[in-house]
Formats: structure tokens, C-alpha cells, sequence
């Protein structure tokens, strides 16, 4: 697995393609490993590399489900998640992430988001149903390089990010359904765990 690792590293390097890297890999497959995690729904998928993580945490078993908008991207995902022994309990929709998920039954153990940043409260709001009891939200660059501290916008096609990561990390602190906290690893992993 690790060759496989290193071959997506160095594309996203080679690409600018933003993956969570090693450190929050780590993480997402500890956090779905801590909840038994058998069933994990991906919104925002790219070629594979967070689902890699929880493909390993779900075992032989379970089932990871991914979107991505990108049909050259689920292509390269089965390449790599091939290769690394686990692409048997991975699947690609193709398309936008909220139909995707629509499109699939049931509770999940874990939904894990890292769309674009304006989706951030659509996503929340799909999801906080659709995590079973003690199952996890897991969410990246909720701290977005410290810009939800100050409400700072990058310019271009990520103006308007900011707030609205500050809208959803607010939605889900507020929702008593849920006890989280946003883990300092790499750009921030909100974990939340649903409680009722």
C-alpha cells in the first residue's frame, strides 16, 4: 500500500490536487476504526486518497461509497485502490456529491465531506440524518488556514469559502445531536460524533 500511497502523493504534488496527506489519512481511518465503522460515505472523493484510509478502516467486509465530479478522477481511483488491494470494497458515483448520496439507502457509520467550501452547509445538513447513532461526521479544512478565525476570503473561485465554513462549523457545535470538536491536524478535521 505504501507504493500506492506515494504514487497519488506525488500526483497531488505534481497536480496542485488538494489530498489530506499522510497525518489526516491517519486519523480518518483511526476515527472510523474507533466506531467499528462498516459503511462510509465520501462527499468529494478525487482519485481515492481519504478513501484509501477508510477502505483499510472498513476491512473486507465493509463498504466505502464515493462522489466525485470527475470521471477521469474515479477512473484513477480504481487504478490506485487497485493496486493497493482494496478497490473490491470501494464504489464511484460519478456526479454531483448530494445526488450521489440521495441515490444511496440507508444510515451510515461515518460521512466524511471535503467538497468545494461552499458546499460545506448543504453537506452538513444532508448528512447530521444520515449518521446512525454513535457514528461519526468527519469534515476537512474546517480551519481553512486560520481564516474562520478572522473571516479573511481568498480571492477568485474560493471567495465566499470562509463563511461558509464558519456557518457550517457553527451548525454543527450548535446541533445537540452531536458532540464535536475540530482536531488541529493539517487544516482541521471537524470530527463529530451524533449522540442522539
Amino acid at each position: 500500500g505504501d507504493a500506492v500511497l506515494a504514487d497519488m502523493e506525488a500526483r497531488a504534488k505534481e497536480h496542485g490536487f488538494p489530498i489530506v496527506g499522510r497525518a489526516s489519512g491517519r486519523y480518518l481511518e483511526l476515527a472510523a476504526r474507533a466506531i467499528g465503522a462498516q459503511r462510509v460515505m465520501e462527499l468529494g472523493s478525487g482519485y481515492g486518497y481519504s478513501a484509501y484510509w477508510f477502505a483499510r478502516a472498513v476491512g473486507p467486509t465493509g463498504s466505502v461509497v464515493c462522489t466525485e465530479g470527475d470521471a477521469d478522477n474515479a477512473v484513477r481511483a480504481e487504478e490506485y485502490l487497485t493496486r493497493a488491494g482494496l478497490w473490491d470494497r470501494v464504489s464511484y458515483r460519478v456526479g454531483d456529491a448530494l445526488t450521489g448520496f440521495a441515490q444511496e439507502e440507508g444510515e451510515f457509520d461515518v460521512v466524511y465531506c471535503d467538497v468545494d467550501k461552499d458546499g460545506y452547509p448543504d453537506c452538513w445538513r444532508a448528512a447530521r440524518e444520515r449518521v446512525r447513532v454513535g457514528g461519526l461526521y468527519l469534515c476537512d479544512n474546517t480551519i481553512w488556514d486560520g481564516r474562520v478565525a478572522d473571516g479573511t476570503e481568498r480571492e477568485g473561485r474560493a471567495n465566499g469559502w470562509t463563511a461558509s465554513i464558519v456557518e457550517h462549523n457553527r451548525l454543527v457545535a450548535e446541533d445537540p445531536c452531536f458532540v464535536s470538536s475540530i482536531v488541529p491536524i493539517r487544516d482541521g478535521i471537524l470530527t463529530a460524533l451524533r449522540i442522539s
